[in-house]
């Protein structure tokens, strides 16, 4: 367990599994668990006999809702915006080993954010994305302006980015934004073989690769970070209202977002 019991972190030989462990509030990080998430992430990066990293979220209603608006309604957002790793604890830091979001249901906000800052992504059937911050005033800033178009390029990202839509798992497949799709319930189970398979080769030159290959685009994450905290902390007071929106009510049941359609 990682700073109390909002975030667990246990092995399973060479792959560690890091659970978002708030299932009530469909695995939003507060300010608490966002703390977690960075212990856990140094506590993997200080595991030499964990070769990759599993991320998930507790029970089947989400991978994660990103930031718990409510948790933080009442507070300054420019404080958490001012976070090394952060405002959800780990997405500014960048991993030195491989790793994998195991989602299921949301997948949306910063917990979109979260998976982005995955290697990869297993998704089952049925999981949901989108960057539902934009119904209130909330920038992207755990690393989604930066990471989410040079996943799935220029227009598909802003077309996330700017509606604020939800897509289901087999468009998000077909976009790029997920690698596998999975029967819902196997997501994990899935995301674990992929881990030992990738902890069973060589590492040196695995490492070696995946470093070349994450620094292979034209501008380096880290400016590309550093622009996106300097605009979010422009927005801080404007993050603040959102949030205060949330709090009150005006998020249940997701009101002002549009629902991709069944069988699409």
């Amino acid at each position: 367990m990682v700073a109390g019991s909002t975030v667990t972190y246990r092995r399973e030989g060479p792959v560690a599994v890091v659970t978002i462990a708030r299932p009530e509030v469909r695995n939003a990080v507060d300010p608490s668990t966002a703390d977690a998430l960075e212990a856990a992430f140094f506590r993997f990066e200080g595991d030499h006999e964990a070769r990759v990293l599993v991320l998930q979220g507790e029970g089947e209603a989400a991978f994660c809702a990103g930031a718990d608006l409510r948790a933080v309604a009442a507070a300054s957002f420019a404080d958490r915006f001012a976070k090394a790793g952060g405002p959800l604890g780990i997405t500014h830091f960048e991993a030195q080993k491989p790793t994998i979001a195991a989602i299921c249901g949301y997948c949306v906000a910063g917990g979109l954010e979260l998976a982005l800052w995955c290697d990869l992504r297993i998704a089952a059937e049925g999981s949901l994305f989108g960057c539902t911050e934009r119904r209130f005033g909330v920038p992207l800033v755990d690393g989604g302006t930066q990471r989410l178009p040079r996943l799935i390029g220029e227009s598909r990202a802003l077309e996330l980015i700017l509606t604020g839509r939800l897509i289901e798992a087999r468009e998000a497949l077909a976009w790029g934004l997920v690698n596998e799709v999975v029967p819902a319930g196997s997501h994990l189970r899935r995301a674990l073989e992929l881990g030992h398979q990738i902890a069973a080769f060589p590492q040196e030159t695995l490492l070696a690769d995946r470093r070349l290959a994450r620094r292979a685009l034209s501008l380096p994450l880290s400016e590309g970070l550093a622009l996106e905290r300097q605009n979010a902390a422009h927005l801080a007071d404007t993050a603040s209202k959102g949030a205060r929106r949330f709090a009150a009510g005006e998020g249940r049941g997701g009101a002002g977002v549009e629902r991709p359609q069944q069988g699409s």
